[in-house]
């Protein structure tokens, strides 16, 4: 018995060794680590390394692919300027200057007004709602066939999620204190401002302190807390407004031009997927937990928090989709996104009024903004 033990105990180790082998042969093996070519992009972005938080989305997604492809797939970002300027990065991987950028496509509605869709539009849906949109929506799938005319296929890779409503040098109390004040807002939110009287102008992140410092804007928007304070707005204007209802959840996107993007292997494409997937995952968890120190800090520093006023807030819904209306009936491409995008807003704004708000409105009620 002790000797028939002996050799089934001897005769199974030998299996679960041959076993293990197998397998190392098989993780290791040259499908996996050799016969992968040697890939190096470049992309470039379209914002200033100071501002962490975003650049790092940038970041995120060239140090995962590197790292999921054990630095065989390498891409090398580039801050706004230094290879294009922050509103060019499109143009650039059009033309295959550089094969990717990390940008928002609201940026580029000048192209098409259908992007501002890819990015947030007023009125429209909040980071959690924008994710289900685009992934489980039909809204990527719906971007990237207005993206392919261009040769471009676009991946969400960041959300700053629902901002703030922007530096004002002096108080705005109502829809008339909005009249001919020159404010730097991009977008669709841009248009609404310009139906209100607002001058918009559209300037890249990096030269928006000096533009409202030195009187050449009388407003301007960025992102939120943590990244204004960074740039040093609250230097240059006092007054702070919420909600920035023109971006309730701003999707930034990674362009890749789509000829390069076809000559990647198939894991390499899968793996600059989930890097995308996880830089926009993170990016909206690290605004959150930085934005609430942030605010309290500015506050503490005598930065004036004010709301937009109701008639403000509703006038600008109204114009906001009435120009939506009108351009859903001028143009068969917006008209094929807008309708049901407008959809799937009202359906999850639905079911997000029974758990969401109702929870909200309980929750938060304790936390009040302090002024």
């Amino acid at each position: 018995m002790k000797r028939r033990h002996i050799i089934a105990t001897g005769a199974i180790a030998a299996a679960s060794t041959a076993a293990l082998g197998a397998c190392a042969q098989q993780n290791t093996g040259p499908a996996v680590q050799t016969d992968l070519p040697q890939v190096r992009w470049k992309m470039a972005a379209s914002w200033p390394k100071s501002l962490e938080t975003i650049f790092g989305g940038a970041q995120t997604v060239c140090q995962r692919v590197a790292d999921m492809t054990d630095g065989k797939f390498t891409i090398t970002p580039y801050a706004a300027g230094e290879i294009v300027g922050g509103l060019e990065v499109m143009d650039a991987v059009q033309a295959g200057s550089v094969q990717c950028g990390h940008t928002a496509s609201y940026y580029y509605i000048g192209k098409n007004p259908v992007l501002g869709f890819a990015t947030a539009v007023p009125f429209g849906l909040n980071a959690q709602q924008q994710n289900a949109w685009l992934y489980h929506g039909g809204g990527l799938e719906a971007i990237h066939k207005v993206y392919a005319d261009f040769g471009i296929i676009n991946f969400p890779a960041g959300n700053t999620g629902t901002q703030m409503g922007g530096w004002f040098k002096r108080e705005i109390k109502s829809l008339a204190d909005l009249k001919g004040l020159k404010m730097r807002i991009p977008g669709l939110g841009g248009e609404v401002m310009t139906k209100l009287g607002v001058n918009v102008q559209a300037i890249p992140g990096g030269e928006v302190y000096l533009a409202l410092e030195r009187g050449a804007i009388d407003a301007a928007e960025w992102v939120g807390p943590y990244d204004d304070e960074k740039l040093g707005l609250n230097k240059a204007a006092p007054f702070y407004y919420y909600p920035g209802w023109w971006e309730p959840g701003a999707t930034l996107d990674i362009l890749v031009n789509l000829a390069a993007w076809n000559k990647l292997p198939k894991m390499y494409q899968e793996i600059f997927k989930s890097a995308a997937f996880e830089a926009n995952a993170n990016m909206l968890a690290q605004y959150d937990s930085l934005n609430q120190k942030a605010l309290a800090k500015l506050i503490a520093g005598g930065t004036k928090l004010r709301p937009y006023s109701q008639d403000i807030m509703e006038q600008a819904q109204k114009v906001a989709f009435e120009m939506y209306e009108e351009n859903a009936s001028k143009s068969p491409d917006f008209k094929a996104i807008y309708e049901p995008w407008k959809a799937f807003r009202n359906e999850i704004n639905q079911w997000h009024q029974v758990n969401e708000l109702s929870f909200a409105n309980f929750s938060f009620a304790a936390a009040s903004p302090r002024s």
